[in-house]
């Protein structure tokens, strides 16, 4: 562009002093006309650069996601393949081995079963050990009513006994009356010594009940969110199993690319965090320049934009600005123990990074990542003169069908 400018205004030159010689050709306007487009060319490239900024330093930067295997085993299955094929959010990368995990979770379903069918048990004896409670406190009901009852028989028998030893003493009695209220005192002591036994063996099975249903209870009470304890481990165990049962089969987690694909069926994967298997290149990704300090003066977000991409061309690119990234590590200290070096405030100013955001049109473009070009921002400052930085920017694009190269 500046070439052609410098070719219109010699055109000029040439026909004012040479061809119509409306002027004379003598030192003075040779002077002036020398001048006049050093000048010119001077404030208009200095304008230009403040109101329509370009970087060389273009790149589009693209996400990694590492894929590392949450489980350990065999590789059975890579269904993909490497290159420029996209690979949707929720396909398969890889598989390995379910069946040790499987065989896992399968004997944990029997372990739950057990524990269910044993806590169903627990559940049946703590019924039956408060049966038995009622049932010994009824007999020993039942025991105190009838000692109470036998020491009433024992109490008459005693008065039995001691009025017709008075009787037969004072030979008003009859002897065979006498020995029949001794057998009937007799008696009724047998009958009390058989209740108290009853009553000692009613409050024994009392107490055994009774320590059998705290013993039951102390079990069923161990409990997790209302869950019997042992239940609630092996399904917290089981539940884990069928995650990592899940975790052998390994699914994208983005719309990406894969890049130098080096698994193959047979492979054992272990599920260590520092050795992926694979990684993949996000299918979106984001366009960035970086600009000097003083060119960012004008520039805002939304501000049009335009590149160049080697990888394209003789095409030029529209976007926006997205936003100015006003960082750097030029700007950083480090917390330590230590005071900054004196050297860091005398390095050279370092340049700030533009992100963009592509137009609707150029949005399905694949753009590699890690390409190069040049870029131009249109501020709303002088937008007369941006079609100079437009024409030169498609200059450039052309210039990038010459493959420069002695060989």
């Amino acid at each position: 562009m500046d070439v052609l400018i410098l070719g219109i205004y010699g055109f000029f030159v040439w026909l004012i002093f040479i061809k119509l010689k409306w002027l004379p050709w003598n030192i003075t306007s040779q002077v002036i006309v020398a001048i006049i487009p050093i000048v010119g060319m001077t404030i208009l490239i200095l304008t230009l650069n403040v109101v329509a900024p370009t970087s060389a330093k273009l790149r589009v930067y693209r996400f990694v996601v590492p894929i590392v295997s949450q489980v350990r085993g065999r590789v059975i299955e890579v269904p993909i393949e490497e290159g420029n094929r996209l690979v949707r959010k929720g396909d398969v990368l890889f598989r390995v081995d379910p069946v040790p995990y499987q065989l896992e979770v399968n004997a944990l379903q029997a372990q739950l079963a057990t524990a269910e069918a044993s806590r169903k048990e627990l559940v049946a004896s703590q019924t039956g050990a408060n049966a038995k409670t009622a049932e010994s406190r009824a007999a020993i009901l039942q025991a105190s009513s009838k000692i109470a009852e036998v020491n009433a028989r024992l109490d008459l028998a005693r008065k039995r006994v001691t009025q017709n030893r008075e009787l037969v003493a004072a030979g008003a009695g009859n002897r065979f009356d006498l020995e029949q209220a001794e057998t009937n005192l007799a008696e009724a002591e047998t009958q009390l010594a058989a209740a108290n036994s009853q009553m000692a063996q009613a409050r024994a099975l009392e107490a055994q009940a009774v320590a059998s249903a705290q013993g039951v209870g102390e079990k069923l009470g161990a409990s997790v969110d209302g869950q019997f304890a042992q239940v609630a481990q092996i399904r917290a165990q089981l539940e884990n199993a069928k995650w990592n049962l899940d975790q052998t089969t390994t699914r994208s987690p983005c719309e990406c690319y894969v890049i130098n694909l080096q698994l193959r069926p047979g492979g054992f994967v272990a599920a260590f965090p520092v050795n992926p298997v694979m990684s993949l290149v996000e299918a979106t990704g984001d366009v960035i320049a970086f600009f000097a300090q003083n060119e960012l003066t004008k520039v805002q977000s939304g501000d049009e934009a335009e590149f160049a991409l080697e990888t394209y061309p003789g095409r030029i690119i529209k976007g926006k600005v997205d936003s100015v990234v006003w960082a750097m590590g030029q700007g950083q200290l480090l917390p330590s123990g230590t005071l900054p070096m004196s050297t860091l405030a005398n390095q050279p100013p370092g340049q700030f990074a533009v992100k963009f955001d592509l137009a609707p049109r150029d949005r399905e473009l694949f753009l590699a990542a890690g390409a190069v070009g040049e870029t131009a921002i249109y501020t709303q400052s002088v937008a007369a003169i941006h079609i100079l930085r437009k024409v030169i920017l498609r200059v450039s694009s052309y210039m990038n069908y010459l493959v420069l190269k002695l060989h």
